[in-house]
Order: C-alpha cells, then sequence, then structure tokens
C-alpha cells in the first residue's frame, strides 16, 4: 500500500502567520517594505538598475505555444491569447507589476474574472472584444506587498490565503489562494516572501546612505565653517536647576546649529555672546568620494548590473559585452519565472472555467530578451556553410530582427525564391550577403554586400 501521508516540513521559519526567514530584524515584514521602497525610489544606482531590468523585459514580447496542432489546440491557444489581450490593463502593464517582486522579493496578484458578452456591454463584469460567453481574464491587479499582513497555513502547511490589510478605511480582507497568483524572484523553503533582489545590496547601501550624508555635511562645514557660539563668561547655561539657563542653552543650541550660508544669512546676538566659524586648517584623509563610489559599484555587483558604471568608474568597455549577457541571462530567467507562475496556475483554472477537448493546455512563452545581432548570425551561418537563400523562415527571422514585417508565401515564391535558385553557384559568403540583403531589403531596391574572406 503507498504511503500518501507527508512526514516531512520545509523547515520555514514561521510562528504563526509570520515569517521569519531573514535574522535582520529591520529586513522583516513589514519593515523591509519601507526599506526596499527607500533603496529603489531613493538610490541612484538601486533605481537606475531597476528600471534598467524593466524596460529590458518589457522589450520582450509574449506569445502563446500551443499543445498540439489539433484544431482544438489551436483554438484552445487563440483563446489564450485572447484573453491576454482583452483585459482593462494591457499585459505590459500587468508584467510591469509584477516586476516589483524583484523589489520587495514577491508581487501577489488577485484573479478576476468576467463573462465576454461583447462591446456593448457596460458592465466591467461583462464588457469584452469578443461575445463569446466564455469566462476571460478582467484584470490581475496587484495587491501591494506592505499590505499584506498575514500568510494563513493550514494543519498541514499549506499556504490557504493571505490577509490584507488596507489604509483606505482599515479595511481587511482574506484572499484565498485559488484566486491569487503568487510571483517569487526565488523560491528557497516554499518561503511565500521569497527574497528581493535588493537583499545583498542592503549592507553597501546601508554605509552608502549614511557616508552620502556625512559627506553633504562635511562638505557644508568646510566652506560656511564649523559654528562656535561663546556665552559671556559669568553665565552658567550648565545649571540644570535654573529653568532659565536651561531654556538659555536650548535656545543657544538651536541657534548654533541652525547656523547656514544663504542669501538670507544674518544673526542677531546679544552684548557679551559670541559666534565663530572655524575651518578646517587641513585636508581631509579620507577621500569619500571614493568610499561612496565603492559602495555604489557593489551594489551594482550583487545585481549583476555594474554595466552601468562602465565608462564612469568601474570596469572597462571592453567587457560590457560580456556583462550585458550575464544580465540578460538573469533577466531571461526571471522572466521564465513568470510565465511558469501563469503556466502552472492562472492557465489551468483559466480553463476550468471554459469547455475545450483537449489533453495539455497551451503555454504563455516570453521571447528571448537579447537578440544575436546581424553579424554574429552571418559568422556561425559563414562558420558553418548553411545555405539560406532559399529558407523563408529565416529570411524572416532576419527581418524580425530588423523590426521589418515578414514575407508572406506568394511573396517569397514569386520574387526571393527565384534569385535563390538562380544564384545558387555562389560562394558561402555571398550566399550569407544576399541571404541578408535579400531579408531587409525590398524589390528593387539595391544593396552591397560585405567582403567575405576565406
Amino acid at each position: 500500500m503507498v504511503n500518501l501521508k507527508i512526514l516531512g516540513t520545509t523547515g520555514l521559519q514561521k510562528y504563526g502567520s509570520q515569517i521569519y526567514e531573514e535574522f535582520l530584524p529591520e529586513l522583516r515584514w513589514p519593515r523591509a517594505g519601507k526599506v526596499y521602497q527607500e533603496m529603489a525610489d531613493n538610490d541612484s544606482v538601486v533605481g537606475s538598475i531597476l528600471y534598467l531590468a524593466e524596460m529590458l523585459i518589457r522589450g520582450a514580447k509574449w506569445s502563446v505555444e500551443a499543445a498540439g496542432k489539433s484544431e482544438e489546440d489551436l483554438a484552445a491557444a487563440k483563446f489564450l491569447e485572447s484573453c491576454m489581450n482583452d483585459m482593462e490593463v494591457s499585459w505590459a502593464a500587468t508584467i510591469t507589476e509584477v516586476l516589483s517582486m524583484m523589489t520587495y522579493g514577491f508581487s501577489l496578484h488577485e484573479i478576476v474574472y468576467k463573462v465576454r458578452r461583447g462591446k456593448e456591454e457596460t458592465n466591467p463584469r461583462y464588457y469584452s472584444k469578443y461575445n463569446d460567453g466564455r469566462i476571460g481574464w478582467r484584470c490581475l491587479p496587484i495587491r501591494s506587498q506592505r499590505s499584506i499582513a498575514e500568510w494563513n497555513y493550514t494543519a498541514d502547511n499549506v499556504l490557504e490565503s493571505v490577509t490584507q490589510e488596507s489604509d483606505v478605511g482599515n479595511k481587511v480582507v482574506k484572499i484565498p489562494m485559488s484566486k491569487a497568483l503568487l510571483f517569487r524572484t526565488k523560491v528557497s523553503r516554499d518561503n511565500p516572501e521569497g527574497r528581493s533582489l535588493l537583499r545583498n545590496a542592503y549592507r553597501s547601501w546601508f554605509f552608502k546612505k549614511h557616508f552620502e550624508e556625512i559627506e553633504g555635511i562635511g562638505i557644508e562645514r568646510d566652506l560656511a565653517g564649523f559654528p562656535v557660539l561663546t556665552a559671556p563668561a559669568d553665565m552658567d547655561l550648565w545649571n540644570e536647576e535654573d529653568a532659565y539657563m536651561v531654556a538659555l542653552r536650548n535656545r543657544a543650541e538651536q541657534v548654533v546649529s541652525s547656523v547656514r550660508r544663504d542669501s538670507e544669512e544674518g544673526l542677531l546676538l546679544p552684548h557679551g555672546w559670541d559666534l565663530k566659524l572655524l575651518t578646517s586648517s587641513s585636508s581631509r584623509q579620507i577621500n569619500i568620494g571614493e568610499t561612496i563610489n565603492r559602495y555604489d559599484n557593489r551594489i551594482a555587483i550583487t545585481m549583476l548590473s555594474d554595466i552601468i558604471l562602465i565608462g564612469q568608474r568601474a570596469g572597462s568597455f571592453a567587457l560590457a559585452e560580456s556583462k550585458q549577457s550575464m544580465l540578460a541571462a538573469a533577466l531571461q530567467a526571471q522572466l521564465l519565472n513568470i510565465a511558469d507562475v501563469f503556466n502552472t496556475t492562472a492557465v489551468p483554472r483559466l480553463f476550468k472555467y471554459n469547455t475545450f477537448k483537449i489533453e495539455d493546455f497551451p503555454k504563455i512563452v516570453p521571447n528571448e530578451i537579447q537578440q544575436p545581432s546581424l553579424r554574429e548570425l552571418a559568422l556561425v551561418l559563414r562558420s558553418m556553410g548553411i545555405n539560406i537563400a532559399g529558407d523563408i523562415e529565416m529570411h524572416n527571422y532576419f527581418r524580425h530582427l530588423l523590426g521589418m514585417p515578414a514575407l508572406s508565401q506568394e511573396v517569397f515564391e514569386s520574387v526571393y525564391l527565384p534569385q535563390a535558385m538562380s544564384e545558387s553557384t555562389m560562394s558561402v559568403g555571398e550566399e550569407i550577403d544576399t541571404a541578408i540583403s535579400n531579408a531587409f531589403t525590398e524589390p528593387g531596391m539595391a544593396y552591397t554586400g560585405g567582403n567575405h574572406n576565406g
């Protein structure tokens, strides 16, 4: 007899509805949300890295891949694609919201359905571009990470729901996981909070933040001088028993700490009081600017994005291509991670409410973030000696890289295929020139091929 009972646990450190995987108290939820938001919104390096990652991912195209070649499989794939493009918010905007998981470690979205009853409907529950009566996605709205208060588990340690506390009207709701999508940058011990991409950069950011504040204060003091306020000799400002002296000392401390050199500077002092601005007589022994730059570089390295510092103070242009490939590969992995959540959770639930006679579900597939250049493709094809002049798929691939419309079979057979057949005696290098030329020139346009050796 097969034992179907689960015996062990993942070892996730939680107490009740709270997760305690993070050993730094300031990076535990809900406090972590404020820290990560400050890092993302207030730090120039972190902000530029997140923006770069978002723009690269948003540039990737999404498509639907049918599970088979039968008419029903193709119809199911077409239906899924229509659901992606029939929401209140565009698919690209939805992906942008999902990408908030890079900052916070996770992104929770509620699945909201609708009945597709055509464009004439005014009720958003039924409005759709299509009038087929099927159940589609109305929207996949995010539920703010900072509003998630509790992770509710069953007795078998299965995540059942989340408790959300809204600032608007102090509203508390429970969202069952059967109606939610949970995206995480990293799944470790099935931690629902994931792991922020900023986590490893926190220590460097913490020191950098404080050093920047010290640098700003130091520059101001070096330029304006260090203020020293001297009271009259017969005045005992340190007498704690004299309320007047205590108040006078507090006022003097406020005055000396608020001295600024600007267009409205000026200070009126009673007789006997003296204010001096002391200036530094020697240069600083520590270059705090270089220290801040070092922490900037460490932040970028932990996020595989030090490419943004090339040409400024870190690395060289010779490494740019390798670093860009590493960043693109890391982001591509996150893109596949997002697609997995859709394909394992959202898509099966969608087809549960719609009747399709299929054995497997279609898949939502992201395209590559980084496309090879024409030069790289030409070198590969030439080294392999492949004749692509009569291949319509390769023609259309080259045109896709150049942002040009694809060729139809009719145009290819009437215009390009005869040219390929008449040029079958050319060398491999000449074939590549001709194929690339045909791929991005219209009939009648001139093209001058490259100079191939070997």
